[in-house]
């Protein structure tokens, strides 16, 4: 959708569905917007969106999604929920006719991705997967200066997030792969997609390894190292754990090698280190929320202009994470072409990054 950005003549109606500590990230999003208001809130559990409704000015909120879809002043959603619940979701959002802000991944298989991708072009509404990392500071700033030229032609980007457990126990559904999928396409997503949007070029095989870093009983890998190849020859290495020490301090590096120079951001970059008498931990540093312009951005596509996060990319996305566990489970690597994209879905990965105006 191109476009000049228009204000509408009402605030957008949005309705969020799920009311985990992800759905509290987007609904502070929502907090102070003069374009985009909370209507209600929708979850399984009917405490807990009793609950959430009555943090949030006690809007209005019911277990069933196609209730809240049917209230006066909905436009659009936000999906947090786990990621097998997606796709059914999702497709009622398309075919209620609204808009989707969808937590990542899209979906947990290529097929049911495409099929999402697919009902929202043909609803012309507008779909976006909330790969935030693309949103946060640093995220953008990486971009900016590949995009800049500062580097050259980008040829190998080596990215590492690592941070301990965060889960509260193990009946969380992240733990369950028939539920998220696999840690590849939970938290190691993230990272294939960023690494992927700042090459700008298209990935042809991934090629993984996983760990059971806690304990061998999980059911999932909790550590992971994702080598992914590029069209262009590049290739990116991403190192994702949630089962690092010590506890609360998140690890991040990030190197850019490109023909003409080199980038690199620590993992301080973000902040400084404190060791003191409670122990390790991290100050961070100012910055802007990840979600807050992920949602401009957003609303920004809802209005007319280009999207920040393509449905394409998205779509991506999802098969290199189907990838990363093809390949954890087969000790080989795996093609993006066995996977089946079809051609009307070939990857967009060279999106510029955002304009910082856009989104003030």
């Amino acid at each position: 959708m191109t476009g000049e950005s228009r204000p509408p003549a009402r605030p957008l109606g949005i309705v969020v569905v799920g009311t985990g500590f992800i759905a509290d990230e987007h609904i502070g999003a929502l907090l102070g917007r003069r374009d985009a208001d909370l209507v209600g809130v929708v979850d399984t559990h009917a405490g807990r969106a009793a609950a959430a409704a009555r943090r949030n000015g006690g809007v209005r909120f019911t277990t069933d999604l196609a209730e809240a879809l049917s209230w006066p002043g909905v436009d659009a959603c936000i999906v947090c929920t786990p990621n097998g619940s997606h796709h059914a979701l999702a497709l009622a959002v398309a075919d209620a006719g609204k808009h989707l802000l969808i937590e990542k991944p899209l979906t947990i298989t290529v097929p049911e991705a495409v099929e999402v991708a697919d009902a929202f072009a043909a609803a012309g509404t507008v779909l976006m997967a909330a790969h935030t990392h693309r949103f946060y500071d640093y995220g953008r700033a990486v971009k900016t200066a590949i995009d800049a030229g500062e580097v050259g032609r980008p040829e190998v980007v080596r990215l590492a997030i690592l941070g301990d457990w965060i889960w509260p126990d193990w009946r969380a559904w992240v733990l369950d792969p028939k539920a998220s999928g696999g840690h590849a396409l939970h938290n190691g997503v993230h990272l294939l997609d960023l690494a992927t949007w700042w090459l700008g070029a298209r990935p042809e095989s991934v090629y993984a390894r996983g760990r059971k870093q806690t304990a061998a009983e999980l059911d999932i890998h909790d550590y992971l190292e994702m080598v992914v190849r590029y069209s262009d020859g590049s290739v990116a290495v991403c190192e994702m754990s949630r089962g690092h020490r010590t506890g609360g301090v998140g690890l991040r590096d990030v190197m850019v090698l490109g023909s003409e120079g080199l980038l690199t951001l620590p993992w301080n970059g973000d902040g400084s280190p404190l060791l003191s008498e409670r122990g390790f931990s991290q100050v961070p540093a100012p910055g802007g929320n990840g979600f807050a312009v992920q949602l401009a951005a957003w609303l920004d596509t809802i209005s007319g202009q280009e999207p920040a996060m393509p449905v394409h990319d998205a779509v991506l996305a999802v098969a290199m994470g189907v990838a990363a566990e093809r390949s954890m489970a087969s000790r080989r690597p795996v093609l993006l072409s066995e996977l089946g994209i079809p051609d009307r879905h070939a990857p967009s990965p060279g999106a510029p990054a955002l304009d910082e105006g856009r989104t003030a």
